[in-house]
């Protein structure tokens, strides 16, 4: 869409029928939904001044980017919004080539911004990054590390910081906001820069107390920490006045330097039930326009909120219980924690790598910490598992959301790859629940073991119908489920042991199910013993297949000497998984009930 003919009142225009297009289309696919409706004139403003089609446009986590979406060629298939093959709710450049980078993960644009700096200098290129992060994503040290470079190597671009929360800082009165916006014109950049060229050649007394003049005019401003840092700093601005934006923009893209606009919206503006703080608008599952109601109806109690009702009872019932998220307290059940024992669970914000280290010095001290982070997020604290949990062997408690496929989110966040990264380390202990009774059995038995745990569990509800009969959860023991009468064994691990059941269901033979409990360490007696019997194993589980279950048991079979069963495994391929409907993109990986169940009848094996 070309917008560069369109003047102001037009601009106001289109951010209004943008605000209409994202409400309606995310009311009925579901979507982030308060973040995007508070930066439409944010990225309007963007697209008026930059060049989409030649400066990188680099959008933080990229949840925030429909409106961008919009602007460039998609405003028909938006309708497609996170459905099965239709647009992605992130990034994505396969998609458009006005996308630059996949994203989906918080505060890695700086980082992106600098690397694309030093190839636009090396290919001596006309391109300016432009770069817009939210102010939560700089609770992360990556987007420091990048600043921190980016102040020293002085590369020319613009970096974006949404403060949607007033978290980074807030206008002090009427004086403030003057000087903000006086900041924000080229007049004040032009003399800046004349004096700064001026105190090259003065006394070195005279350029002395110049500059601490400077330094105490900025003390009333926001932007001292930027601009101490080497990052030139303007704002805050208001970014909902489009004119301001675009003014802000223009002299930005002039100063031919790492420039800092800071603009402050209101998260969810355009829609009142939206507008302002309210955690429940930023991912929203598709909702009633007038009443903002959701329209999805609750089924059976979901993982997450057993885990927040079971950790809730640890907690009850132990002092030395603490616990902690990475800025995803209600999505991981850790927000009831918090608020009753605000002095023992935590949220550190986007900060997995300090969540996990934060918490193993607790386990030094003696408490016993439970560490809620989505399985796609538990990827960027890798090393913090490896170097401060399981080299000392200590009794953290890693607790995985959102493991298996996670549907409308796609590629970025499926949670698919926790065993195979978690299973290489030492010391570290794998297990998973098929359902609430089992969950149940190991909360009890984590608070009492004594070396690290990863507990995974999956978004939504369990397969597994009502609750099986449970043992007492004991270290590398599974458990036989249901006893058949052919050579075929059906071996589930975690929610896979539902699918497993739900399969044997559509059966005209009774196979044996096997719940693992634990991947690591093995049940070493039982598998043995099943090897007895059963020739022929089919292995579930929602996680990869390189590096998975199937695996797994496969390298457990060669090291005991065992050659005359045959594994089948129904884990994810080798590839990323799509966005989508988690019952079709099932079908398309060929791992659905029915397609189990078919393939099993025409092997004609049992």
């Amino acid at each position: 869409m070309d917008i560069k003919s369109k003047n102001l009142d037009e601009l106001t225009t289109l951010c209004q029928e943008i605000r209409e297009k994202i409400l309606q289309t995310v009311s009925i696919n579901g979507g982030h939904l308060s973040s995007n409706m508070g930066v439409v004139e944010l990225i309007v403003a963007m697209h008026y001044v930059f060049e989409a089609g030649n400066d990188p446009f680099i959008f933080d986590v990229s949840h925030q980017s429909y409106t961008h979406k919009l602007l460039t060629d998609r405003w028909e298939s938006f309708s497609t919004l996170r459905q099965f093959n239709g647009i992605s709710g992130y990034t994505k450049p396969s998609e458009s080539k006005f996308d630059y980078f996949v994203a989906g993960h918080s505060s890695t644009s700086i980082s992106l911004a600098v690397g694309a700096c030093k190839a636009i200098k090396l290919k001596n290129e006309n391109r300016l990054p432009v770069a817009l992060i939210g102010d939560g994503a700089l609770s992360a040290g990556m987007a420091y590390e990048a600043l921190n470079e980016l102040g020293d190597r002085k590369y020319p671009c613009v970096i974006i910081l949404n403060d949607n929360e007033m978290s980074i800082s807030k206008p002090i009165g009427a004086l403030s906001k003057y000087l903000s916006q006086m900041m924000a014109g080229a007049f004040y950049q032009n003399f800046k820069a004349k004096v700064n060229q001026f105190l090259s050649y003065v006394p070195d007394s005279a350029a002395y107390m110049a500059k601490r003049f400077e330094e105490g005019f900025r003390l009333i401003t926001p932007g001292m920490f930027f601009e101490e840092l080497g990052l030139e700093y303007i704002g805050p601005v208001d970014g909902h006045d489009l004119k301001s934006l675009i003014s802000t923009f223009q002299t930005a893209k002039t100063m031919k330097k790492p420039v800092i606009v800071h603009v402050q919206t209101i998260k969810g503006k355009g829609y009142i039930p939206a507008e302002g703080r309210h955690e429940k608008w930023h991912g929203v599952s598709p909702f009633d326009l007038e009443s903002g109601e959701s329209i999805k109806k609750s089924g059976s109690k979901s993982a997450t909120a057993i885990f927040s009702d079971l950790l809730l009872n640890l907690a009850n019932e132990h002092e030395n219980v603490v616990g902690v998220t990475a800025a995803m307290p209600s999505g991981t059940g850790m927000d009831k924690l918090i608020e009753k024992f605000p002095n023992r669970f935590w949220d550190v914000a986007i900060a997995e790598q300090h969540a996990i280290t934060s918490m193993a010095a607790m386990a030094k001290e003696g408490f016993k910490p439970y560490i809620a982070i989505y399985s796609t997020f538990m990827q960027r604290a890798y090393d913090q598992i490896i170097h401060d949990c399981a080299i000392m062997n200590l009794p953290v408690v890693l607790c995985m959301d959102r493991a298996g496929i996670v549907g409308e989110d796609g590629e970025t966040h499926q949670g698919v790859f926790d065993i195979s990264f978690l299973n290489a380390i030492p010391n570290l202990n794998l297990v998973a629940p098929r359902d609430e009774q089992s969950f149940k059995n190991i909360m009890e038995f984590s608070y009492s073991f004594n070396a690290p745990l990863a507990i995974r569990y999956p978004r939504g509800e369990f397969l597994a119908s009502g609750n099986t009969k449970s043992e007492p959860i004991k270290l590398a023991k599974g458990q036989i489920l249901a006893q058949g009468k052919s050579k075929i064994a059906f071996i589930g691990y975690g929610n896979g042991v539902g699918k497993a059941m739900q399969v044997a269901d559509k059966l005209n033979f009774e196979p044996t199910i096997v719940d693992l409990i634990f991947i690591k360490p093995l049940d070493k007696e039982l598998l043995l013993e099943l090897t007895k019997e059963h020739k022929i194993w089919y292995i579930f589980s929602d996680s990869a297949k390189k590096g998975g279950v199937g695996e797994i048991l496969s390298a457990f079979l060669q090291e005991n000497l065992v050659h005359d069963v045959e594994i089948k495994s129904f884990e994810y391929e080798d590839k990323f998984i799509k966005h989508g409907k988690l019952n079709l993109v099932e079908e398309e990986l060929e791992i659905s009930v029915d397609m189990i169940r078919k393939y099993i009848l025409n092997n004609k094996k049992y």
